[in-house]
């Protein structure tokens, strides 16, 4: 059985997709990009405040579905450009609490992604 998860604290899916959702105890949230639920503008002023939008949408979607960052266990970093990663990685980072517990990650670099934002993440969440 699997539960959908949508909350209004993070921007509308821009498809035929839902924020996150449910199954066999694993959260799985769709990619986030930097666009603010308030006004469905892109904040897009530097790659640190676009990674800041990205995560704190994350965080929305995590916390309507009962889950924090600490039951994050895998994420995807997608960068338009590899050269943006030191800045991407310190944000990112910084949304975890603890600096030893980590999910496994990957983070690649693509052509493109969606409305020409820089930097898209998605993630899987356990609380097992």
């Amino acid at each position: 059985m699997k539960q959908i998860f949508n909350t209004d604290d993070a921007p509308a899916p821009i498809g035929p997709y839902s924020q996150a959702v449910k199954a066999n105890g694993f959260l799985f949230l769709s990619g986030q990009i930097a666009i603010n639920p308030q006004n469905g503008e892109l904040t897009m002023t530097s790659i640190s405040e676009e990674t800041h939008q990205v995560m704190r949408n994350i965080k929305a979607v995590l916390l309507e579905a009962s889950y924090t960052f600490g039951d994050v266990i895998k994420t995807t970093i997608f960068l338009t450009d590899m050269a943006l990663f030191n800045e991407v990685n310190a944000v990112y980072g910084s949304y975890f609490d603890s600096k030893s517990n980590f999910p496994a990650r990957e983070t690649v670099a693509v052509k493109g992604l969606p409305k020409g934002v820089n930097v898209e993440i998605s993630i899987i969440a356990s609380k097992g």
